[in-house]
């Protein structure tokens, strides 16, 4: 038998290479999603050759391949989550293997994985996102980065800061809250994606799926607002928010983040939120208020309904810290 390679061939994977493309021009899969399932099948082709000294043969591995993959990943302690994305980009793979006549059967089909406990989504109160929808102007206010006659203002980090940029940052927070977008899908808004007199917005959300979602008259106005501190107002097939006044660039995710996290500081909550608590937040919110959960489903671009149940169990769980904090008989 021959000696396994001790530097293993980085050629791509034909078969990977193909399917990648099929989620891409097919499916409409998004980048990240693009990226995690190339990573997923990038990194078990790069240890089965470390492993087996020879590039996967998709058609020939046997279950217990995988449970040797599974062992590596605990191994080098990878939280459960983590191999949970790795063995769903290759459970997705074959899927698409098999349906292509490529491989009769999926080694991985019945394979005990890690289970990941539930945990439920974390969300703002409705006071807590009130502090936090106001927390631009009262940066703007502070002085921090209100315009000087030039335009610019020095930021905490003396960088310059335009002086749309608290409006623009208001605006974005209204939106996110008032139409529950994710976070990509607020970057991807166009101009033309609002329909002002109906307060409607067209959105692109996951694999491509459109949807329209309402968008309230303050989250319209705040919008209004930015566009008018701009030197030129973005034009229909322009985005809605940009990157910057001079660029016609849409806004970038992690500028985003970055942002967020400043406001979440001035309105004294946890800087560790992410953008996509907000859309928990909505959820949370419209369901508290008396929204059936098949409406929400819809406003959120959930394909299950499943997926949207997890909110009500927020609303029980906190039903339940109420009754047992208030009840004589709870405990």
């Amino acid at each position: 038998m021959a000696e396994p390679s001790t530097t293993p061939s980085t050629a791509p994977d034909e078969l990977c290479d193909r399917f990648l493309r099929h989620l891409a021009t097919e499916r409409g899969a998004s980048r990240y999603t693009l990226r995690n399932y190339s990573e997923a099948l990038n990194e078990f082709v790069r240890w089965h050759q470390g492993e087996r000294g020879q590039a996967p043969a998709w058609a020939e591995l046997q279950r217990d391949d995988f449970r040797g993959y599974l062992r590596h990943l605990g191994r080098n302690k990878l939280s459960r989550a983590t191999m949970l994305l790795r063995f769903a980009a290759l459970r997705s793979f074959y899927k698409f293997l098999i349906r292509h006549g490529l491989v009769a059967a999926s080694p991985i089909k019945n394979l005990l994985l890690p289970k990941v406990p539930k945990r439920l989504p974390r969300f703002l109160t409705p006071q807590q996102m009130e502090d936090l929808l106001h927390a631009p102007e009262r940066l703007a206010q502070a002085g921090e980065e209100t315009a000087q006659p030039a335009g610019k203002s020095r930021g905490k980090l003396g960088r310059p800061v335009e002086g749309s940029v608290p409006r623009r940052d208001q605006a974005i927070l209204e939106t996110i809250y008032s139409c529950g977008l994710r976070i990509s899908e607020l970057c991807g808004l166009r101009v033309e994606d609002i329909t002002r007199s109906e307060q409607l917005v067209r959105v692109q959300g996951k694999g491509g799926k459109e949807r329209q979602v309402p968008i309230g008259e303050t989250a319209l106005a705040a919008i209004a607002k930015y566009w008018r501190a701009l030197p030129t107002a973005p034009r229909a097939r322009e985005p809605v928010f940009l990157s910057s006044e001079k660029k016609m660039g849409p806004m970038k995710p992690r500028i985003l983040q970055l942002r967020l996290k400043r406001y979440l500081e001035i309105a004294g909550l946890d800087p560790q939120l992410t953008p996509h608590k907000l859309r928990h937040s909505y959820a949370t919110h419209l369901l508290d208020a008396g929204a059936d959960l098949r409406s929400v489903q819809e406003l959120l671009g959930h394909a299950h309904l499943v997926t949207t149940q997890v909110y009500t169990h927020v609303g029980t769980e906190r039903l339940k810290r109420a009754y047992e904090q208030a009840h004589p008989r709870a405990k």
